[in-house]
């Protein structure tokens, strides 16, 4: 069984960067999809950035533009997120996701695609 656990939210000033890890297990393979989301309040869950089975990254709308990146391991045990110039907009609950099919950048931020998920990590941004 697939477990994520993603770690380094908290209170973060607006403008700052922040960085997240996931850290995965159970994973018996590299060929896994894994993608990050965030859902803000009152708002539906959003997909950040996802990394296909053989290694192509996908930026979702929010991370282009030099605002944020990811990235991830070989054998897909750890996966990373930064976000930069962050804004109070950027507040929420950001997750980990991965799955053993393989993704296309055109699916690869659909949450439904993914079979397991992480516990979520709180963010907040303040202005």
């Amino acid at each position: 069984q697939v477990h994520l656990v993603e770690s380094g939210g908290g209170s973060v000033p607006a403008g700052g960067t922040l960085k997240l890890s996931c850290s995965v297990s159970g994973v018996t393979s590299s060929t896994y999809s894994m993608a990050w989301f965030r859902q803000a309040p009152g708002k539906e869950r959003e997909g950040l950035g996802g990394i296909t089975t053989d290694g192509t990254l996908t930026l979702g709308d929010s991370l282009q533009k030099g605002r944020g990146a990811i990235g991830g391991n070989d054998a897909r045990t750890s996966l990373y997120l930064q976000v930069n110039r962050l804004t109070p907009e950027d507040t929420g609950v950001y997750f980990c996701a991965a799955t053993p099919s393989r993704l296309w950048p055109w699916n690869i931020l659909q949450q439904e695609q993914y079979s397991s998920w992480g516990q979520g990590t709180q963010v907040t941004v303040s202005s």
